[in-house]
Parts: C-alpha cells; structure tokens; sequence
C-alpha cells in the first residue's frame, strides 16, 4: 500500500514537473519568445517616426491567440499618447545560448541611452534596464519602464497588488491631477498638445495602485500574468484619463543617480494547459449565389489534427436544421503562424439558409440566393459618403451627424511648419498669402479624409475619380440623400430628384476646383493648425469655434466686435506645391468635366480649364527635376491617366499619343500596377489596342496565378503598417474590367475573392469587414469619428488584417482605436463603392 503512495506521490511530481517544463518559455526561429499559448514579441514591431506610439511596437505578449500587452520599452511619461516621443533602436540583439534579446532604446532630444534585456525564465521572461550613464536630470521621475495591457481584454476582471483586490473599470474612472506647462516635457514631437486651449495646466492621470507583485485577472486562465519587480514599485495606470485611446499601463520609474542594471522584472504570462485555439471558419457572410464557387478555408492551430470532413447544413422554415452536403477537407498548408485546410461545399446551390459544421464547431448563419450581392454598396452610398461630406450640416432622422463645420475658413499654413499628419509647409507659402492670412473661399465642398475631419486633397481626387468612374460606367440612378449646396444642408434618406452620384461629384469637385483657382495648385491638405483639435471626436462643427485666432486675446476672449478669438484652433492650408499631385488633380478635373456637363456647366469648364492648365505647369515643373527623383516615377504614372482622361474629354490627338508614349513602357515595369488605368482605354482606342494589351492580360493572369500559390486567398495581403483591404478592392475591380474586355482570359471566379475576403474569408476572424454587411455577423466596431462610442457608421470598409512581424494577423472587433485595421477612408470606401458597383454589372452581365 505504502509503495502505490509513494509511486503516486512520484508520479503527482512527475507530471507536475512536465508540465512546468512544458509551458517554459524558449527563443523559437522567428525570434520571439514561445510556448503553446503565449507569445513574446522583443522589439520585432519598431515604434515607427510617423505617428510614434501606434500601440503596435515594443514588448508584446500574443496572449491564446490575441494580442493583450504592448508598447513595452523605456518610456517619459505615465500614459503616453499617440504622438509622445518614442525610443528610437538602433540594435537589437539576439543570443540563443542565454535564451536572450538585447536592444539600446535611444531619446535622440535627450542624448538618453538605456539597454533592455529579455532573457528566458521558467514560465516568464525577466526584463532588466540597464543604463552606462545616470537618467539625464530633467528626465528624473519622468523615464520609466512600461508595459501596455488592452482594456478590452480586462476591463470588469480582476486584479491583485500586493494582494489587495481590486477590478479593471469598464470605463475610465481613475484619479488625475494637473501640472504647469512648464513642468512638464515638451515631447511630443514639438506639438504643444498639452496647451488645452490655453488653459495653463496639464492633466496627469495618478495610479489605480502601486506595489511590487502584480496579478492580472486570476480569474480569467487565458489572459492571467503576473508582474514581480524586484527594485523598484510597480504603478498601474489607466491611459484612459487622457485619451480613449490609451491602454492600462504598468510602470516603473527609473532611479536617479544610478547605473547598471537599474530595474528588473520578471513577467509570467499563464499558459493553459492543452490549449489549442478554435478554428476560425472564413467563409462570406453576405452568402453566395447558387451557381458560384463556394469554398470555405479554415484557419487551424498548428497543433490542431484537422478533421477529414465537414458538413453544410440546411435550416428549414420549420426553423430544424438538416445535413444536405458532407465534403472533404483539403490540406493548403502552414501560411505564417496558422495552418490552413479547404472545405469545398460549391455543389450545395439551392436556395436558402445555411450553416457550416466543422467537429463541433457551427458558423453562424448564410444565405445562398441570386441577390445576395445586390444591396452591397446601399449602405456606403446612402450612409457612409454623404456622413462624410464636408462643409455641410448632415442629418439622419432625428440624428444630427455633424453641423457645418469650418465657417471661419482656412488660414495659409506659415513656411517651415512641420505637421503631425505626416505634412509640412516649405521655405516659402508657394502662394500669395502670407502666412496665417485667410485665404478665402476654401471651405466649400470636399470629404473628410476618414475618422478625422481634414480634407486629403490626394483622397479627395482619388475620391472623384471613383465617382466618376461609377457613373460613366454604371449610370446608377439611385437617390437617398438630399443635397443642397446653397443652403450647405445634407439629409440622408431623403430623395430630392438628383442621383446622389452626381451630387457627390459636384461635392468633390467643388473644394478642388477652388484649391486650384484660390491657391493657383493643389493644397497637400487642409488640416488642423493645433494637434489636441487633430483628434478631436464628436461634431465636427464643434472642433473650431467659427473664429480666427488672435494673438492679443487671452484664452476664450472674443474681440469686441466679434470677429476673432484668443482660440488656437483654427485649419490650416498647406500649399507646398507637388507637380505630381496637380498631375492627378488634373486627370480627375477632366473626368469630372465631363460628368458635370448638363448638370453644372458652369463647374464642368472650369474644371476642364484647370486640367489643361495643370497638366502644363506640372510638366514643366518636372522637366526640371532628375530623370531618377521618385517624383518623377509616380509623375509619369500619374500622366499616362491624365492624358487620357483629357483625350476622354476633348478628342485631341496629342493627348492620346502622349499616353500611349507612356502606357506601354508602365506596363512593362509593372503589369499590376497600370493594367486598370490600360484597360479604362478601352472603349476609347481602335482595336489595335485591345489587341496590344492583350498580352499584358495573360501577364496578369499568371500573376494571379501566383497568387494562388503565395496564400490560402488568393489575394495581394499587405503586411505593412496600414492592412490591406484597398490593394484587395483594386485586385477586384481590375478582375472585373478585364473579365469584361477579356473573358477568354480572366475568369470571373476570381472576383469573388474580393468578396469573400472582405465578407468575411480572412484570417483571425470571420466578421464582414464592412459595416452592417452581411447581417449574421460583420463588425461592430471601427475607428470613425464615432470610436469613441465602441460603434461604427454603417456601409464603413475597415483596412482590415494587421500583419504584425514576424507572423501575426489580427484585427480587433472590441478595440476600435487601431487605424492601420479598423479606420475606414473615403478614398478606400469610394474604391469599394466602384468595386461593388463593377462587381455586380459582371454578375449581371452572367445572367
């Protein structure tokens, strides 16, 4: 009896030790720290020098699947916001032996060095700061260490400091004192955010708690770790304070006066035993047609079997669901961190309701049905794009989306200004305002670039285009909105007569033809003078108060007669010019000519006239500039649409044989890059052209091709900092031109991928990434001017899946404030809106 005690004791230990041994975290190929369910990242993602904290950078845990923590690294305040400095790091080095990543975080501003080290340890990692030279003395107590928690991953769960309980706030409640602008670092990239509207103070949130043992939601085993510093407190913030953006946030100062290793703490996130993540079933969840390919892919844990079947089951409009399909599961393979299988259920076609049966796991519901695709674009059309029309106070029902914004203008920006939104003001205005003077007549027409309220003259021209684009095409005629310019007042659902396409031209058109008239060239934006009105959130109306800033008024004075204010909130016109940009300004102003011509005569001649007049000086302009700039590549784009859209408008021989000069050449550089420029050349050329072109087609099937083979969706994925649903939309719409001009060689199947990405066939998770499209299950949230309310503007395209280096995909449905995956554009939403429109008339067209 003694003896069975004792090999149970041993065997109690034994399996105690396995799976302690089992969960120890190891360096693994790719460079991160690894066991089944937990994933470090040590400095693979860099604060970039755009944006800087983007909350996508640092240390990074990749918690079961998601990715809960970040930002870890040497920070200068408690709660950083997007636009604090951040650590440049200049190395990063790896040691295998000592299971360890090493990296210098450098504060150029502050000549200000210190090294973290990651190193292996059990379950967890030890982070250690070590500094050569004591912190600089105007960074004492302000140079700590952080790491980045998600809050909504934790909010309402429980944590533990020094075992005192306490609970995560759903919504920020935390304590907050202020400080004098003169204590305070002016880090923000020179932008004096902190001046509030002059207000004279700054807001600093204080700790929810300080100890040295941290554990997070014990309660919840996926997402539990605990934090032990062994010099120095630990504070937990709530980022909140400041910015709905900000994340919970564990810190620990620096000390003074001390070199060395000066910090050290050890994390151990909790790795569930077996853990093996859910398969992730992407299919569209708008449906499918009974007739087209329908094709499911899976998205497996590595450590996953994959089943060898699965099943489509049919619901009865006795509301009883019955097995009508049973196929094979197809290996595809391992892409990045997942592998991926097929399950091909095309034969199922009759119509009705549907779901996917995969072991035990069961997709929401599907519809098959010939008019699955038919309302796709309605919301982004009636919805979205008016919402988002500047300079005009925009209802809904009883719902007032904005008022009119910008009454008070735009001043000229004044030379040698920098801007956080990656612009600047040259040497000189390159007008004939002097800097801050208003420059009158700005502030009519245009959109909102996206989740903020600027004018992007790039995305305003690439947004006409697409306007165009869908009405010389496609004629809809649909009318939902009301729109009156002279009375600068939108309603949405409510007809007036006119198809909202052409309104929606005449919008654009009218901003840009006064840019060009006003200013004599494009502006690169029309943005906010002032970074803490750059995010503002809310109306749009409210973000300036209708007045220009006078320097002689105190905060919130108005001068005596009424006509200014001691407010620094004012936008700003930035006028650099770029001869690319007035290239693309004006192969849209001669689109737009011809669009506007019977509707607004008075707006179709004189965009023609600035068109002609700017594709003059800008090529002038750019004879001067080396053959090799990249001014003149993108130019030399931007010219071959820019005669032919001319050659459109006008018939005049000289502009068709410059494009054909230059198209050819583009095409051999780059097929995927000019093939939907070429083939809009179409109904326009003999058909010796179509002839020519015909095998760069065949070219870009066999790119297409590849593609089959480079991922399980056969789509271009980006990978970089902004996801990658816009090269995806072009992908579509290119399939659908050239299917239509070549159906012997592009076969409209192809198209569907597109559809299915976005709807919902896509890594990490299987929600539509357009707004209220595809009712069983599309996004909740995105990052519109709304975010801040966890919700979303219906017919809004997110960026989509994030790639984070070196094999991550993720795309946040409970988390709106990540722009590079859920902030939709109007430039990529008027891209969807002509891929949509494409992709239907080719459906139709089948029929």
């Amino acid at each position: 009896m003694n003896r069975i005690k004792i090999l149970l004791v041993l065997l109690l230990v034994f399996g105690r030790f396995i799976n302690v041994y089992s969960q120890e975290l190891k360096l693994n190929e790719l460079e991160y720290f690894e066991t089944q369910g937990v994933n470090i990242l040590v400095y693979n993602n860099l604060f970039t020098g755009g944006f800087n904290d983007e909350k996508t950078a640092g240390i990074e845990l990749i918690h079961h699947g998601v990715r809960t923590a970040q930002g870890g690294a040497v920070r200068l305040s408690n709660t950083p916001e997007q636009w604090d400095l951040v650590p440049a790091i200049p190395t990063r080095k790896l040691n295998r032996e000592s299971q360890s990543v090493e990296s210098v975080l450098r504060y150029e501003d502050y000549n200000f060095e210190s090294r973290v080290v990651v190193s292996a340890k059990g379950k967890g990692v030890e982070i250690s700061v070590y500094l050569d030279k004591p912190v600089p003395e105007e960074l004492e107590g302000k140079a700590g260490f952080n790491l980045e928690f998600l809050p909504s991953q934790y909010w309402s769960k429980t944590y533990l400091m020094d075992g005192r309980i306490n609970r995560f706030p759903r919504y920020v409640v935390g304590n907050s004192t202020t400080t004098p602008h003169s204590e305070k670092l002016k880090q923000f990239k020179g932008y004096k955010t902190y001046d509030d509207r002059g207000t004279g103070e700054y807001i600093e949130p204080l700790p929810l708690e300080t100890g040295r043992t941290l554990l997070i939601a014990p309660e919840e085993p996926s997402r539990m770790v605990k934090i032990q510093s062994h010099n120095a407190d630990l504070m937990l913030f709530d980022g909140r304070v400041l910015a709905q953006n900000g994340w919970f946030v564990v810190r620990s100062l620096l000390p003074e006066g001390k070199t060395g290793k000066v910090l050290t703490w050890t994390v151990e996130p909790n790795a569930v035993e077996d853990w093996v993540r859910e398969p992730n079933i992407g299919f569209s969840q708008v449906g499918y047609l009974p007739a087209q390919e329908k094709v499911a892919v899976i998205e497996l844990d590595k450590k996953d079997e994959p089943l060898e079947k699965a099943s489509i089951y049919k619901i009865g409009e006795d509301g009883k669901a019955t097995e009508v399909f049973s196929g094979k599961i197809e290996s595809w393979g391992d892409y990045y961190k997942y592998h991926y299988v097929k399950f091909d259920f095309s034969k199922v076609d009759s119509p009705g309701i549907y779901y996917i049966q995969y072991g035990n796991f069961k997709t929401n519901n599907f519809i098959i049905n010939n008019s699955v695709y038919d309302k796709i674009t309605d919301a982004t059309s009636d919805i979205w794009i008016p919402i988002h029309m500047n300079h005009m106070f925009v209802k809904e029902g009883y719902r007032v989306w904005h008022g009119e914004p910008f009454k008070d203008g735009y001043l000229q920006a004044p030379p040698n200004t920098d801007h956080f939104d990656l612009h600047d003001q040259g040497p000189t205005t390159d007008t004939k305002y002097e800097g801050l003077e208003l420059i009158p007549g700005l502030n009519v027409g245009g959109f909102f670039d996206a989740g903020d309220f600027d004018i992007e003259t790039h995305s305003n021209i690439s947004v006409v285009e697409n306007f165009v684009q869908t009405w010389e095409y496609f004629k809809p005629l649909r009318d939902q909105t009301f729109v009156d310019q002279e009375a600068r007042h939108v309603v949405l659902h409510r007809p007036d007569g006119t198809p909202d396409i052409l309104q929606f031209i005449e919008h654009g058109t009218l901003n840009l033809v006064a840019q060009a008239e006003i200013i004599g060239h494009m502006a690169q934006t029309l943005s906010n003078s002032v970074l803490y009105n750059y995010h503002h959130l809310g109306d749009a109306a409210s973000l300036t108060d209708g007045l220009p800033y006078n320097a002689d008024l105190g905060p919130y004075e108005v001068a005596a007669d009424g006509q200014s204010s001691g407010v620094k909130d004012d936008m700003w016109a930035f006028t650099s010019r770029n001869p690319s940009l007035d290239l693309r300004a004006a192969t849209m102003f001669a689109a737009a000519s011809r669009a506007l011509k019977g509707y607004n005569d008075d707006l179709s001649e004189r965009a023609l006239f600035q068109s002609k007049r700017l594709l003059k000086e800008a090529t002038d302009l750019l004879a001067k500039q080396p053959q090799d700039s990249t001014s003149r590549e993108w130019a030399s784009v931007a010219d071959i649409s820019t005669n032919l859209q001319l050659y459109i408008s006008t018939g005049e021989k000289q502009y068709v044989e410059r494009f054909e000069e230059l198209l050819w050449p583009a095409l051999d550089r780059n097929v995927s890059f000019v093939i939907l420029t070429a083939l809009h050349g179409i109904p326009h050329m003999d058909a010796s052209y179509k002839e020519k072109l015909r095998p760069y087609v065949v070219k870009y099937k066999d790119y297409i091709n590849e593609l089959e083979n480079s991922n399980p969706y056969g789509v271009p994925i980006g990978l970089g900092n902004w996801a990658g649903s816009g090269i995806i939309v072009n992908f579509g719409t290119t399939i659908s031109f050239a299917n239509k001009h070549f159906p012997d060689i592009i076969d409209s199947s192809h198209a569907f991928k597109t559809t299915d990405w976005l709807f919902g066939k896509h890594p990490y998770h299987n929600y539509s990434l357009v707004a209220t499209l595809g009712a069983a299950r599309p996004k909740e949230v995105f990052y519109g001017n709304n975010r801040a309310d966890f919700s979303f503007i219906p017919g809004n395209v997110a960026p989509g899946i994030l790639f984070r280096k070196p094999d991550h995909f993720e795309n946040y449905d409970d988390w709106p404030f990540l722009w590079g995956q859920n902030e939709g554009t109007i430039g990529g939403n008027t891209s969807y809106l002509i891929f949509g429109s494409a992709f239907k008339n080719m459906i139709l067209s089948k029929k």
